[in-house]
Order: structure tokens, then sequence, then C-alpha cells
């Protein structure tokens, strides 16, 4: 999905950009090696958000001012172990850095992040980035992580070894990023020349390409056209590189090609085997050790638990039950306060204003149905805090190692388990996500089963039906709440997987791709990056709540409010039940009811079912709008609105023969349905982007919408055979 949103810094950037273009950095780097904090500490604020032209790919650039010197401006390149891309956001990387993604310049300078834990399987794409003939930073992250685990590194030396400047970091305490600001403002480093050693019968041919280079792309440095020429030769599987060139350059790479294979080089495995021959020895001679080798470091003790077989799994259960419950009782006094604040908000507007179809429209569209999903924030803000803390600390990346056995019976492939886990946030990153993975099979088939996965969209739908007909109570120190809330998540995940199973067997067939992981060293959460993003979540919910929410609570009103019904010839009053019976809303959900009522589901159920598919948190202000309206009689009477809660409301609702409409049976057969159905437009948009097809999202919400019925259905009459209804 193609978005973009402004930070503060935008103008600020603008204006920088207005008078004189300033200097480009790009930061580069592995994942997990705390870049985007090093990006956060440097450009704070000042940071804008975006895609890069034509892909979904999000492109993160911020400003770093002038302050006397120039202007910085700094753009996150996507995380990579190498620059012989395999997936998108490789290839975006490379791109990136090389100056030919879209309107991206060429960088004037990069800085590379590396983890001093790590530094030897760092340095190998630091050598390919150096190869870049553009001017470079290490800058050595991490370095108080390395240092409690006894490892010390000579960054002097490094920096010699390797012919560019190093700068230390502790980046999450912010040492070391005055001394690495002050680098970017400074002059230019010059460039390093290439150190490593290439074989012979390999260098052979790519000087020979090197030189055909020279001719055809002039501007390119020696060092630079050495590194592309040899990456046209050893990426054999890659086809971006294919429009880079000249086909009669391409012709002479298959020659050159042909000629290793008789000599027997093995070309493809040349440059990584070169590179570790040089990098080895170098790493040995600037990584001092204080302790003995065979000491396992803090992390390494924490993971013999926390990634054990048994062990780990039922810790990430324990974790999942204490967030779940949190959410539900540390967010219940907020949830409290703003449920008053709009019941005032909305008495407030009443006594204000005179009764009549304007009154109704504030009060009973946009103030219920707004109101109604804005409860929830205090739930949401408490799920992201959680999750910050998790990431911050490394054990999400734990946790993508612990499902990667589990997930691997299922058909899907390890490199899955980031797109599905970003699908909690909400599926939609998590199906963009799905570009660094390189097995077209895997990418399709996580595509496919991610809007399985319960996004933090779900949870005001399950919360308010949770909170409504749930009991309270519960086992220990957990509820039958927040188990009821786990059990939900469980089901979306198994049901993803199972969906995968089936889909590798029977639709997407293809061999399984090789899943490698890094994980990074523990640390504390920095507050900061946790705030930050839950600052941003905050921005995105509100942001919804202002606008898509917004417009269809003012547009279920106005469904919902007419055409008015005859007043009663004794009373003149309208009834509620026949003024919603009669509205354009109540003759469209009458008409889509015969295919709910099986389910249990009335026809303003089946009304805000239908309008979730604008997102799915609709659902709640729906509901809202309907109750509000219904609640008031005549949309032009006295007393509508915020007088009753949505939920007291859903539990007073009955049919014509005094049956009641909410059960909890029909509560559990509405959850069914919600973690099954795909009703959500954006994902769809989506996918239909990703695939370039309208074949996938149509498959996707058929397939899902028979599933999430079928379950309903059973979940429902079998409840009533039963005589639970």
């Amino acid at each position: 999905m193609s978005t973009s949103s402004s930070q503060p810094g935008e103008a600020a950037l603008s204006s920088a950009t207005s008078t004189q273009p300033p200097r480009l950095v790009a930061l580069a780097g592995n994942p997990n090696v705390g870049k985007t904090t090093v990006f956060n500490q440097l450009t704070g604020m000042r940071q804008k958000v975006g895609n890069y032209p034509g892909v979904t790919v999000e492109r993160k650039t911020g400003l770093l001012p002038a302050n006397g010197g120039p202007a910085v401006e700094i753009v996150d390149v996507p995380g990579t172990y190498s620059l012989n891309p395999r997936s998108l956001d490789e290839e975006i990387a490379y791109r990136v850095l090389v100056g030919e993604m879209g309107d991206h310049r060429r960088p004037d300078l990069i800085v590379c992040v590396v983890d001093a834990g790590n530094l030897e399987r760092n340095l190998y794409l630091t050598s390919q980035v150096i190869d870049l003939g553009i001017p470079t930073i290490v800058a050595l992250n991490m370095t108080d992580s390395a240092e409690r685990n006894g490892i010390f590194i000579d960054h002097e030396g490094l920096s010699r070894e390797l012919g560019v400047p190093v700068i230390p970091l502790a980046a999450s305490s912010g040492r070391g990023i005055d001394e690495l600001k002050a680098a970017l403002k400074g002059p230019l480093p010059p460039v390093a020349p290439r150190r490593w050693i290439v074989p012979p019968e390999l260098e052979k041919e790519v000087n020979e390409l090197a030189e055909d280079l020279a001719r055809e792309i002039p501007n390119l440095c020696p060092t630079a056209r050495f590194a592309d020429a040899l990456r046209a030769i050893v990426n054999t599987t890659a086809k971006s590189y294919e429009s880079h060139h000249s086909p009669p350059f391409w012709e002479k790479v298959e020659a050159a090609r042909q000629r290793l294979r008789k000599k027997g080089v093995l070309y493809e495995q040349a440059e990584i085997i070169a590179r570790y021959q040089w990098i080895t020895p170098l790493t040995k001679r600037v990584v001092h050790y204080r302790r003995a080798e065979s000491h396992r470091t803090l992390s390494e003790r924490i993971d013999a638990f926390l990634t054990h077989r048994i062990f780990g799994p039922l810790f990430f259960l324990l974790v999942l039950l204490v967030v779940f419950e949190a959410v539900f009782s540390w967010a219940q006094p907020f949830m409290d306060w703003i449920n008053q604040g709009m019941a005032s908000l909305s008495t407030l507007v009443e006594g204000a204003m005179a009764p009549g179809i304007l009154r109704s429209l504030v009060v009973d569209g946009a103030l219920a149905g707004v109101g109604g999903i804005v409860i929830f924030l205090p739930q949401i803000l408490l799920l992201f805090f959680f999750l910050g803390l998790l990431e911050d600390t490394g054990y999400m990346a734990r946790v993508a190692f612990i499902m990667d056995r589990p997930m691997r019976r299922f058909g899907l492939s390890g490199r899955s388990v980031v797109p599905l886990i970003s699908s909690y946030a909400c599926a939609v990153p998590g199906i963009m996500a799905t570009r660094t993975m390189d097995n077209e099979q895997d990418r399709l088939t996580t595509i496919m089963v991610a809007p399985f996965i319960t996004c933090s969209a779900r949870l005001p739908v399950y919360t308010l039906v949770i909170a409504a007909f749930v009991p309270s109570g519960g086992i220990l120190f957990i509820s039958y709440k927040a188990a009821t809330l786990l059990a939900l998540y469980v089901m979306g995940t198994a049901t993803a997987m199972i969906a995968a199973w089936v889909l590798r067997r029977k639709l997407i067939d293809g061999a399984e791709s090789t899943f490698f992981m890094e994980l990074p060293p523990y640390h504390r959460p920095r507050l900061r990056d946790v705030s930050w993003r839950m600052t941003e979540r905050v921005k995105v919910f509100l942001t919804r709540a202002g606008t898509i929410i917004l417009a269809m609570s003012i547009l279920l009103w106005a469904l919902a409010a007419f055409p008015q019904a005859p007043a009663d010839p004794l009373t003149g009053q309208v009834d509620p039940g026949s003024q919603l019976r009669q509205s354009f809303m109540g003759r469209a959900g009458q008409v889509w009811e015969p295919m709910l009522r099986p389910l249990g589901f009335d026809w303003k159920i089946g009304v805000a079912l239908l309008s979730s598919f604008a997102a799915r948190e609709v659902v709640v202000s729906a509901l809202g709008t309907i109750y509000s309206v219904g609640d008031s009689g005549d949309p032009a009477a006295e007393g509508g609105g915020m007088s009753h809660s949505l939920i007291e409301s859903m539990r007073r609702d009955r049919y014509p023969d005094g049956r009641p409409v909410w059960t909890p049976l029909v509560a559990a057969s509405l959850l069914i349905f919600f973690v099954l159905a795909c009703q959500c437009m954006s994902t769809l948009a989506v996918v239909k982007r990703e695939t370039n097809s309208w074949r996938w999202p149509l498959f996707m919400w058929t397939y899902m919408f028979v599933l999430a019925w079928v379950a309903s259905f059973v979940v429902y009459q079998g409840g009533r055979l039963l005589g639970w209804g």
C-alpha cells in the first residue's frame, strides 16, 4: 500500500532542498544491527515516511540540521546481508546505494552500521559497500553490549585495515552519536581501494568486463566498475540487472561464465570465499577477548532457555497471556474515562443544539460512531507498548527462531516468520514484508495466509464482544476474558498454518527455501523508541478514526435515519425499531440477512459486517451508530446518542417475538467469523499490487469467506443442537 505521511521536519527538509541540495547520506547495514536506532538518533522527529516509486517497500528519510555545516539528508536503506540481491528488499538496497532507484540520486556518503558483537559476519556487507567507490564511514554499533560480553574492538586498527573511518557507537544510549554527526558534516573521506584478492582466473574475466563498463558507464570509478562486473558474473539468480546493462555486455558475461566453468572455477562461491579469506584474519587482528572463548555470553545463557524446543514456546505462551491480561485489566480505567468523556461531550452537544436532524447527525452519527472506536485506544496503546518492549529487547527475533521449526511442518518457510509477525500489527505491512522472500511459492503462500493473523484492527471488535458476553472471573491471575482473547489469537495463527499446509500441497507447489537469521544480543529496551512506535500507532489510529471511521459513521447514520418512518398517530413519536427496519440500511440489511441468519446474525450485525470492508474496526462504530439511532427513536427527537452504552444496547436488543438478538452463542459465532473472514479492502488492494493480478485477492476473499461462514454455521447450529441457544 503506497502511503506517505509527513513528519514535523518535512517543511525544514523542503526549505533546505530549495536553496541547496543537502549532502545525501545512505544508512546501510545487516538486519538487527541497530540501524533504525541510529537513524532515529540522527534525525529525531525530522523524518518522513513513504514508499519507493513503483514498489511497496518503505522509504524513510530524515534531516540532520545544518547548524553551521552542510545540511544532511539521511536515507534509511532496507537491511540486507549482501549487495548481490535475491529479493526485492535487497535489490532496492543495492539500487539506492548506486543511485538507480527512481529519482533517488547516488549518495555522497554511505554509513555502514555494523554490530560490534558480530564483526566478522557484518564485514562481508561492509566490504561490498566499500567496493562501490563511494566515500564510506563504518559505524561500529552495540559496543556496549560487546564490552559486557568481553569483546573489545580496536576501532583505530579496524579503520587502518579497511581504509575508511570507523566510529564506535552505543546508539541505544546515544554514545558516539555526536561524533558520527560531526563526521557526516565534515570533509568526505577518500574512497578506499579494494584490499581483498580475487582468484586469478576470475579476476582476469572481471577486469575484461570492467573495461567494457568503462566505455558503457564512464563515470564509474575503477573500484565500482570492478565490483559491478564481479556482481554480474556471480549473481546468477537475480534478473534485475539485465535492465542495467546492454545485451552485448550480458552476452560477454555468459561467455565469461562458460570459460570459468570449463576451468573448474566455482565463480558463484568465489566472491564469498575470497572476501572471508581477507575478513577472517583481519577480524582476529582487531578483536580482543577478555574472557575465555568458551565462556557463554549472557545472551547465550538466556537463549539456552528461551529458544529451547519445549520451554521456549511455553515461555512465549506465558508472555502472551500476561500481555492480554494487561490489555484488559490495565486499560479498563482509561477506557472508562474516555467513555465518560464522550458521554459528557454528547450530553453537552445535546444541550447546546436544538432537536432535529443536525443534532442527530452530530450525536448519533459522528460522536456515537467515532466515540465507540476511540474508547479502545488505551488497549491498542498497551498492545503496541508490549510489542515494542519485546522487539527492543531482541526477543521478537527469538520468536521467529522458535516458530521456524513448527512452521516448516505446515509448508511455510522460516522466512515467512517476520511477515506473519508483522501481520499481528496489520496484514498490509505483513504482506509487504514478503518482498524480502526470494522463493516465489513461499512468498505467495505467506500472502494468502497473512490475513488470518489477528491484526490490531480486530482488537476493538474482540474486546467489545468479549466484554459484553464473556463472564468475569478467572483462573489464578488470568481472567476468562484474557484467555478468550488469547484463544482467538491462537485460532487465527493455527488456521494460517493449516491453510498454508493445504495451499502448498494442493495449489502452490514448489521446493522449500532455506532460512538464515542472526539473533541479536539482548538489550535493555529504549523507552524513547518504544514511545516513538506508540506515537506512530496513535497517529494511524486517530487518523483512521478522523477520516474513514468518521465518514463511515456519518454514512451509516444517514442510511439509518432516512427515509424517516411515519410517526405513530396516537403518540406522535417514531418507533425506533420501525425507523431502523424501513431505513435504507434496514432494507439493505434485510436483503443480506437470509445468508447470515443461519449463523445467528440479524440484519444489524450484517450491516456492521458489510461496513467493515472499509476498516475492520468500523464494525464497532457501525453498531454504535445503529443502536444510537435505534435508541433515540425519531432521529430528530430528544435523548439520542450516548444515553446508553453500546454493550447495554446490544444486551437489550430483541427480535419482535422477544428473543434476544445477542446471546453468548451468537457472540461466539461472530468472533469465529471475524477471525476467519477477510473483511478489509486495504488488504485485498495490497494483495492485488503484490501479485499484479486480481485472481489472488479474489481467491483469498472467497476461500476465507466460505471458511468463515462454514465455521460460524457449525458453531452456532451445533450450539443450538446442544441446547446452548
